[in-house]
């Protein structure tokens, strides 16, 4: 198999986090930048990190980059991509594109003349001068920064966050690629207590038990590149037989998901069936205010209303103020939130110990952690 040069997109301020996750799948020849992991693998690299990766957006192929700042550049440069390698005769290749601080800013401009590229090559190659297009798809892209221009080929599809299990949204729903995010910076183990006290439709104790029981994000949804003749079938079922021997359906949890919204439960729950999981989530209509639980050192992640989207200022105010409750009164425990208050201490009623910038869709936000203290260490064995 080949080697090739994938990009993981994700979010601005979660790029460790993707990168993380590649190299936990063997795949350490990484560089990180901001909103996307440049990594290497083969065929089957694209099959796995589909399957696998939870808070990345996409995976790209990459054909190529280099610098233009003439029209005449783009599509020369472009032209010499070996784009047969991966588009067959009947390939749709449609172009999407983006340019930011470049000098050919026209987005229209630069797809027109990156097919245009694309067409006289494989003209030239396949020996006609008309394509169809009826066959497997292949979304191109062609991105400029600062007049670098970075062609790929999208493998995914559907952007990564879509599991397959949330066919319903909410008021303010919550990424699950963001969600699962979240969960990894936490540190929450699956031997500890998780609630969600404002849990909405249930994507954060969802994306916890997927983590918990080392399920494969990807593994109930489909592909755009598993129609491409490039990469064979065995390899994505050699992928996916692998993400269910890893499944471990066995695993016990202690995962809760509360909230005031009977309609956004409603929801939660049926999420939780869609996606196998509503024997290992409880979900329960109470105030944040009532949260308790008998367990100890567990974890509060969660996703507040926020005074931009949501309510009004002071009922959000109060909510904050009742999770510092739960906080307090819940003394052996973690909390973890996002929001775009800027100063959460006054209503949670301590400092918080970690913050990190996160954008929930375009809307920037803070990850605030209040860390509890450590659970002592198990006594080692005589």
């Amino acid at each position: 198999m080949a080697k090739l040069e994938l990009i993981a997109t994700s979010a601005f301020g979660i790029e460790s986090i993707v990168n993380r996750e590649l190299h936990n799948l063997g795949y350490t020849e990484t560089q990180v930048e901001n909103g996307k992991i440049t990594f290497a693998a083969n065929e089957l690299g694209i099959c796995r990190t589909n399957l696998w990766l939870r808070s990345a957006e996409r995976v790209l192929l990459k054909m190529g980059e280099f610098k233009a700042t003439t029209f005449e550049e783009l599509f020369q440069q472009t032209k010499a991509l070996p784009w047969e390698e991966w588009l067959p005769v009947d390939a749709e290749f449609p172009v999407e594109g983006k340019s930011i601080k470049s000098k050919l800013f026209s987005v229209s401009d630069c797809q027109a003349i990156v097919k245009k590229a694309v067409v006289e090559r494989l003209k030239d190659v396949y020996g006609i001068s008309w394509f169809k297009e009826t066959g497997p798809k292949y979304k191109i892209e062609v991105a400029l920064l600062k007049d670098v221009v970075t062609l790929t080929i999208d493998t995914s599809g559907a952007g990564l966050h879509k599991r397959g299990y949330r066919r319903l949204a909410g008021q303010a729903p919550l990424k699950e690629t963001l969600a699962a995010a979240m969960i990894n910076l936490s540190y929450w183990k699956a031997d500890r207590a998780l609630i969600d006290p404002c849990c909405g439709t249930g994507t954060i104790p969802i994306e916890a038990a997927m983590i918990a029981l080392n399920r494969a994000p990807g593994l109930k949804r489909d592909f755009i590149a598993e129609k491409w003749p490039n990469i064979k079938e065995k390899l994505w079922r050699e992928a996916r037989e692998e993400a269910e021997d890893l499944y471990n359906r066995d695993q016990a949890l202690h995962i809760y998901g509360s909230d005031i919204d009977p309609k956004a439960l409603q929801l939660a729950r049926a999420h939780c069936e869609d996606a196998g999981l509503s024997d290992k989530i409880f979900f329960q209509r109470l105030p944040a205010a009532e949260v308790r639980s008998r367990f100890q050192y567990g974890h509060l992640i969660t996703n507040p209303p926020y005074g931009e989207r949501l309510g009004e200022e002071e009922e959000v105010k109060q909510l904050y103020k009742d999770l510092g409750g739960i906080f307090k009164s819940l003394a052996t425990w973690s909390l973890h939130m996002i929001t775009t208050d800027k100063h959460p201490e006054l209503l949670i009623g301590r400092r918080w110990d970690k913050s990190r910038k996160l954008y929930n869709g375009r809307l920037e936000c803070h990850y605030y952690q209040f860390f509890g203290p450590k659970p002592p260490r198990s006594p080692r064995p005589e």
